[in-house]
C-alpha cells in the first residue's frame, strides 16, 4: 500500500510537470520567418549606411528604382523598396529611414529582406548573424532581446539592431499578431544564421 501511494504521488508530480511544460510550449510557438528577396553585392556604398524604406504603386516601378543596393518586394498588400545607402537618397513615397547601420567588412555581402510573423509570445531561438539587422513593424510589436537589453519596436516604427555576431532572441511581444519586415546586411561568405547562447551571467 505504501509503495502504491508513492507511485501515485510520483505519477501526479510527473503529470503536473508535463502539463506545465506543454502549456508553456504552447504559449511560445516559434516565430515564423520567411525570406522575401535577396541579392549579393561585392561592395557597399561609401559613408554611413541607412536602409531607406519606400512604397511604390507597382513592383515594376520599385524594381526600376532599386539600383545596385535596393530590394523590391510585395508584402502586407503594398509594394516596398528597401534601399541601402546614404541618408536621404531615393524616390517613391518615403516610409522611414533606419540607421546608421554597423558596417561589415567582407569580400561579398548579402542583402536580404525577411518577413517575421506570429502570435503574441512566439519567439526565435537564440542566434547570431554575421552582419547587421534592422526592423520595421507593420502590425503588433517586436522585441529583440540581447545582453544589452531589449529593443521594443511598435507598429509603424523602425529600429536598428546591434553589430554582427550579437546573440539575440526575437519575439512577438504585443497584444496582436506580429507582422514585421527585417533588413539584413551580412557577410555572404558565412552562414546566414548560427545557434548561440547569451553570455555567462546574463539574466533576462
Amino acid at each position: 500500500m505504501k509503495y502504491r501511494f508513492w507511485g501515485v504521488f510520483i505519477s501526479l508530480i510527473c503529470g503536473a510537470f508535463l502539463f506545465v511544460f506543454t502549456v508553456e510550449g504552447q504559449q511560445q510557438p516559434p516565430l515564423a520567418i520567411k525570406a522575401l528577396v535577396e541579392k549579393k553585392v561585392s561592395q557597399l556604398p561609401d559613408g554611413p549606411l541607412f536602409w531607406r524604406i519606400q512604397n511604390f504603386s507597382t513592383l515594376a516601378e520599385a524594381q526600376a528604382a532599386a539600383g545596385p543596393w535596393g530590394l523590391a518586394v510585395e508584402a502586407g498588400g503594398k509594394v516596398w523598396l528597401f534601399k541601402l545607402g546614404p541618408r536621404g537618397e531615393g524616390g517613391g513615397d518615403k516610409v522611414a529611414e533606419v540607421g546608421p547601420l554597423p558596417r561589415v567588412a567582407a569580400s561579398e555581402y548579402l542583402l536580404r529582406i525577411n518577413e517575421a510573423t506570429g502570435p503574441s509570445g512566439s519567439v526565435t531561438a537564440v542566434h547570431t548573424h554575421p552582419g547587421s539587422e534592422a526592423f520595421y513593424v507593420l502590425a503588433g510589436e517586436q522585441c529583440i532581446r540581447t545582453s544589452h537589453g531589449v529593443i521594443r519596436v511598435q507598429a509603424g516604427q523602425p529600429a536598428t539592431g546591434h553589430e554582427a555576431n550579437t546573440p539575440m532572441q526575437v519575439s512577438s511581444c504585443g497584444t496582436v499578431d506580429l507582422h514585421a519586415l527585417v533588413m539584413f546586411l551580412v557577410d555572404a561568405t558565412k552562414p546566414f544564421s548560427s545557434p548561440a547562447t547569451f553570455p555567462s551571467g546574463y539574466v533576462p
